[in-house]
Order: structure tokens, then sequence, then C-alpha cells
């Protein structure tokens, strides 16, 4: 039986002229592995409208698993991401000039959900594969934060695996952003690929450190 992986990325936002997560989801558009395809799906960089086209694609396509990728200037590697917190709070306005301040993801919804993506186990593939991890401790409160809580609320009981993780700049970002880190976009889509197999093969998450003292 082959199984559905859905990849998430969004457009481009904050005066980039792209976005490394996109790019990286776009080139994985269709790609069948051992046992799974890969459906993709652009999201605004907007409030609300983001959760609308996520939920739409996993109504659409009733996946296995669900990554959501979303930009990190700053990051210096792949942050596969634990915890959606239940706040919109956004330091600058989202695409549409929205700009939420104290609000709620979903009304009345928990105050946080942890990814159910086997985290740890893929920090450890992406290192063993020669690729930059790390286990994140927060999404920020801007876009990509919503659209994982978003996520983490509409699979909350369902046999899905779902999470979220960030990934730093492409090059030709970095080279206008001096002193900021960066990954090549082929060691992204690599490093992407062996997440979501990972998250299709490992069904109980390994035991090991990966938090933080602040």
């Amino acid at each position: 039986m082959t199984r559905t992986v859905l990849l998430t990325g969004f457009e481009r936002f904050n005066k980039e002229t792209i976005n490394p997560a996109w790019e990286a989801v776009r080139s994985l558009a269709g790609h069948e592995g051992n046992g799974y395809r890969i459906e993709v799906r652009q999201l605004p960089c907007v409030f609300g409208a983001a959760g609308e086209v996520l939920r739409a694609a996993i109504d659409e396509v009733r996946p296995a698993v669900v990554i959501a990728l979303g930009q990190a200037g700053g990051r210096v590697d792949l942050s596969v991401e634990r915890i959606a917190i239940n706040i919109d709070d956004a330091p600058i306005p989202d695409n549409a000039q929205c700009q939420l301040v104290d609000r709620p993801v979903v009304e009345g919804g928990p105050a946080a959900y942890f990814s159910t993506l086997p985290i740890k186990a893929i920090v450890a593939g992406l290192r063993e594969a020669g690729l930059p991890a790390s286990v994140s401790q927060t999404a920020g409160t801007f876009v990509c934060n919503h659209v994982f809580y978003s996520l983490m609320h509409q699979t909350a009981g369902q046999d899905v695996r779902a999470g979220f993780i960030h990934i730093p700049y492409l090059p030709q970002q970095a080279s206008a952003h001096p002193g900021a880190p960066s990954m090549a976009l082929a060691d992204v889509v690599r490093g992407v690929t062996i997440a979501l197999e990972v998250a299709l093969a490992v069904r109980d998450d390994v035991c090991e450190a990966g938090g933080a003292v602040f």
C-alpha cells in the first residue's frame, strides 16, 4: 500500500524574493519512494488563510504524514520543532498586512500541542547523514507557529504523524544578510526526504537528550 506524505511550504514574505521552504518542497512534488508518494502545497503567509489551505489539503489527500516547513533566517540548522502554542503574536505584518497580537490560534483550544513526529529520531537521522540538525523548543509566534498549531489541532486523535521543521536561508538569500548562516537547497531537500522517511518508518521515538538550558 502506498502512503501519502503531504509537504507544505510558504510563499515568500518580509521582502525576500524566495522562500526556501517552498523551493525545497516543490522540488519533491510527485516524488515516489519506498511505499510512499509526496503531495505538496504552497501556503499563503497569512494568518487564517494558511490554516484553511492546509486543512483543505489534508482533507483532500488523506496523508499518513504531514510535514510543514518554514523559513527561519538566522537558524544554523534544520530545526525540528517540538511544540506548537496557541498564540498569534506577530512582530511583523503577514502578507495581507495583518498583525495579530495576543490572539489565540484556536479560540478555546489547548494551550499547546506536541509534534507527533519522531523528532529525536529525525534529528539523529539527519546528523548521521552529515546534515546539521537539532530539536527546537519554539516555532515562534508568527505564521509558522500558526500553521503548526492548526496542523496539530486538525490531526489530534487521528492516525496521522504531523509536525513542523524550520530551515535556514538559502545561500542566495544569505548573501543579502551578511553573517547569516545558510544551507544549500540540495541539502535541505535531502534532509526533508530523510525526515519523512524516518517519520514513516519509526513508530516510537528514541529517548535521548535533545532539550535546551534556555
